[in-house]
């Protein structure tokens, strides 16, 4: 095929700040209705790479010493804006990573939907809106017409990852960029977003750039596969021929950094929390006195124990109520039931004793990016818990910063660290951050609210194997919420799976995912390979 024949070409692309290169000669092509997958470790350079085709750089801070990139024959390197934005959300259209930042907060879902209508199709009024709620039931949002109105923060993470896709397909463009779209969504949605993409491909005759972590998605998904590794390609190779005879050490490094091995089974282990009948109901409608008439459960009679030393994985669907359910047992919501702490009924306590208690019961957020201030240090963010308990330790500043370099060293992080800010640190790291602020406290129980989501597989076993290594040092329990039942087979005792706001299934860990006995939990178990 000839080179003018492509829908995308990159040739020698360097991506540079300042005087420092990020990316440099990155090379590749991609031909109408193919799919090519990036993939390579947090910080390798894939979306830089990918916000480049857009020239979404912040210019001319960023700027290109060397390459081209050229899209059905025109070269879209330092075009005018007016070039591009014909171009941007019409003919490419991206789905970006983290859907929490990338959406409007002020905006609800159909204004946001419907903005992207009218720029490039002048669709507006009833015609714009039956075409948002034919989006919603594209991408799988339940129920589509009584979403239109609600906010970003009102969706679940998956929710509004399928909120992005559905953007970026209102248009049928002729190129999809998509940086992680199935991050934050579980096994069976997955499935279903890719057999969507993919059917859409194949009607559109469109290309896929997609960036992921996933290697399992890159077998099963894509025609070629390009390697970056520190800002350089290090493979170029066919899929199949990659997964079968890879050439490169680090090719060979992230194919072989599949989360392995099995807990072993806690015996007599004492139990540290017990959650009884937990109810969670979301206002939806309010009379003009402000009295709720209509409201939705979202969690409905659950009951869990948590071990001392044990891992408790919660999985299920997005929207299922899980990180609702973990927020409640943390009293970070309004619930009813009983949850009751060694022997403490939570729910009784004082405000100044449920804040004592906060110290031992800490979470990790599933996106770290948005759960760290960017206006404060990392010596700040991990010291901030200190500060606040300090009351009863009596620390020095001097003593707190030290017991900060300490957990950075626990969590695998220079002491260095300390002095910079969250946005100079790669997701993975940016995780170990997160953790590290929880540890400081030295809790007993740690909520991990889906925390290895959002990184590529090789960084993902390292958070795996930390977050071993320091429950076996240090007594952790663990209510781990996830969606890659891989991670969850690797990490946990036992497991609870969640539908629809209900416990449908529990067991062993093992004895679960060899017998099955719920059909929802063996759908979850099919559609993920292991």
């Amino acid at each position: 095929m000839s080179k003018d024949s492509y829908l995308l070409q990159v040739d020698d692309l360097s991506v540079s700040f300042a005087e420092q290169e990020i990316v440099s000669g990155v090379s590749f092509c991609l031909e109408q209705g193919k799919t090519l997958a990036i993939v390579g470790e947090s910080g390798s350079g894939k979306s830089l790479t990918a916000l480049s085709i857009l020239q979404l750089l912040p210019y001319p801070h960023a700027h290109h010493p060397t390459g081209d990139i050229i899209f059905q024959g025109q070269s879209l390197m330092g075009k005018s804006e007016k070039v591009l934005e014909a171009v941007r959300g019409n003919k490419i259209s991206m789905i970006f990573q983290e859907p929490m930042t990338s959406l409007n907060p002020l905006h609800n879902i159909e204004k946001q939907i419907a903005e992207t209508l009218l720029l490039h199709k002048g669709l507006t009024g009833k015609a714009a809106q039956l075409r948002i709620i034919e989006l919603l039931e594209l991408v799988g949002i339940k129920n589509p017409q009584s979403r239109l109105n609600a906010y970003p923060h009102e969706l679940s993470g998956g929710q509004r990852q399928r909120v992005m896709i559905a953007m970026a397909l209102a248009n049928e463009p002729d190129l999809l960029i998509a940086d992680e779209p199935t991050t934050a969504l579980d096994a069976t949605i997955q499935k279903q977003i890719l057999r969507l993409l993919k059917s859409l491909q194949q009607r559109l005759n469109m290309g896929i750039l997609l960036i992921t972590h996933d290697l399992n998605i890159v077998r099963q998904f894509s025609d070629h596969v390009l390697v970056m590794c520190k800002g350089k390609q290090v493979e170029y190779q066919q899929t199949d021929r990659l997964f079968k005879s890879p050439v490169d050490a680090y090719t060979k490094k992230l194919l072989n950094a599949v989360p392995t091995g099995q807990m072993p089974a806690l015996i007599d282990a004492n139990v540290i929390l017990e959650a009884h009948d937990i109810n969670v109901s979301f206002a939806m409608k309010k009379n003009f006195w402000g009295k709720t008439i209509q409201s939705l459960q979202v969690v409905k009679n659950v009951s869990l124990k948590i071990h001392e030393g044990e891992t408790l994985a919660l999985v299920g669907e997005s929207g299922s109520g899980k990180s609702t359910l973990a927020q409640a047992i943390l009293q970070l919501n309004e619930s009813t039931g009983q949850v009751v702490y060694l022997g403490k009924n939570v729910q009784l306590l004082a405000k100044n004793d449920l804040q004592a208690l906060r110290q031992q019961l800490q979470i990790v957020f599933q996106d770290p990016y948005a759960s760290l201030s960017p206006r404060m240090s990392v010596q700040d963010i991990i010291a901030e818990g200190m500060h606040v308990f300090n009351h009863q330790q009596k620390l020095s500043d001097q003593e707190i910063s030290q017991q900060v370099a300490q957990v950075l060293t626990k969590v695998g992080l220079e002491q260095s660290a300390a002095s910079r800010y969250p946005h100079q640190f790669s997701g993975g790291q940016r995780q170990r951050i997160a953790i590290a602020r929880a540890l400081i406290l030295k809790p007993k129980l740690i909520v991990l609210d889906e925390p290895t989501s959002a990184l590529d597989r090789s960084i993902q076993k390292q958070i795996i194997d930390l977050l071993k290594a320091l429950q076996q040092e240090l007594s952790l329990s663990y209510l781990f919420i996830s969606h890659d039942l891989s991670v969850v087979k690797a990490v946990s005792h036992r497991v609870l799976v969640m539908k629809a706001g209900e416990i449908v299934e529990q067991g062993v860990t093992s004895q679960l995912f060899a017998q099955a006995k719920h059909p929802y939990t063996q759908e979850l178990i099919s559609s993920t390979i292991l």
